[in-house]
């Protein structure tokens, strides 16, 4: 397959993107592929781990291939999308699941479909370039790809904050909210990748990691978790609105641009999700909830014209007074019954 390289060197199961001038966006195929080979590498004692790595410099994984969702959506078609969601999910699920080590390395970009794959294996690799973010809100989802669990374990209320803004994360920021482990120069990646292949040791990692640059979230972290805390999106923003930080007037910019919907769908996910039953597969089902919804029902498609497709920047969003009530996001994320998120293995 032209967009991703799949093959076994040494001890390790090598999957690398191949798409650097589409940022290595994913398609349903590359989707499919790389579940395949985890599968097969599974119980393949030839396999010691999986190293997962992409061609050029400015992402790792910019997101999904949203160009086949739109297309169909907006013919009234959402079993496309609907399918590439539920079995992207499961890939998510099969990833931070595996028995094996899986090790990650997360050049430029890494954001929506990126971090499905690059930020649930066991050893997830950031360097100088690495900017990790959720900016899903803006074409109308929400964070996904399990990508809930990490917000809803991040320190304080980072979590309301990544999701509801899409704030870029750079190396510091990624490690301190939990979507990364290890900072390590991206000089050093090439040389570390064939020492992994020839011993098939992910330990050798815990050696050649350095300190990372400081992170701003961190230091931000005061003044986010005054002012995320609240029980709903109007909560947050009411209280965004009587302040004069810095910090404030950021996000109020960054989340202008969002969809209402989904901003207040994902505040109500994480707070589902906190407490001691949070798991990942909770995390996918949930998700899968809004997904399966979004192309109907949500501002998906207005979202992805918008952003994409006119590139006129001024989507029509529902609820665009920010007024988001609770039956809407209800209705958002209440159970699909036949058609929930399984996880079977066919």
């Amino acid at each position: 397959m032209p967009d991703i390289d799949i093959r076994i060197t040494g001890r390790a199961g090598r999957i690398t993107l191949t798409r650097p001038k589409a940022l290595n966006a994913m398609t349903y195929e590359m989707c499919m592929a790389i579940d395949t080979a985890l599968r097969n590498w599974r119980e393949d004692d030839a396999v010691d781990l999986v190293i997962m790595d992409a061609e050029g410099d400015k992402a790792f994984c910019a997101g999904g291939d949203i160009a086949d969702l739109y297309a169909t959506g907006i013919k009234g078609d959402y079993g496309f999308g609907r399918t590439f969601w539920r079995d992207e999910y499961r890939l998510n699920a099969l990833i931070f699941e595996y028995p094996k080590p899986v090790v990650s390395f997360l050049q430029g970009f890494t954001m929506g479909g990126g971090v499905g794959i690059g930020c649930h294996g066991s050893h997830r690799i950031v360097g100088e370039s690495s900017k990790i973010a959720l900016p899903e809100c803006s074409i109308g989802l929400v964070p996904d790809v399990g990508s809930t669990l990490m917000l809803a374990l991040a320190p304080g209320r980072v979590g309301e904050y990544l999701g509801t803004t899409g704030h870029r994360m750079g190396p510091g920021d990624a490690i301190f909210a939990g979507f990364a482990d290890h900072f390590i120069p991206i000089a050093e990646w090439p040389a570390l990748i064939e020492m992994l292949e020839a011993s098939g040791n992910a330990e050798l990692l815990n050696s050649h990691a350095a300190t990372p640059p400081e992170s701003e979230l961190e230091q931000q972290q005061p003044i986010i978790d005054a002012h995320f805390a609240g029980e709903s999106l109007g909560d947050i923003l009411n209280t965004l609105a009587h302040s004069d930080q810095e910090v404030s007037a950021e996000a109020k910019k960054l989340m202008g641009r969002n969809s209402p919907l989904s901003m207040a769908c994902t505040v109500e996910i994480l707070h589902r999700l906190r407490g001691p039953s949070l798991t990942q597969r909770k995390a996918l089902e949930l998700e899968y909830r809004f997904t399966f919804r979004a192309m109907e029902h949500g501002d998906f498609l207005e979202g992805i014209r918008a952003q994409i497709i006119d590139k006129d920047r001024s989507p029509r969003w529902q609820f665009a007074d920010q007024s988001v009530p609770a039956v809407a996001v209800s209705k958002m994320l209440q159970p699909l019954g036949q058609d929930m998120l399984t996880f079977e293995e066919t």
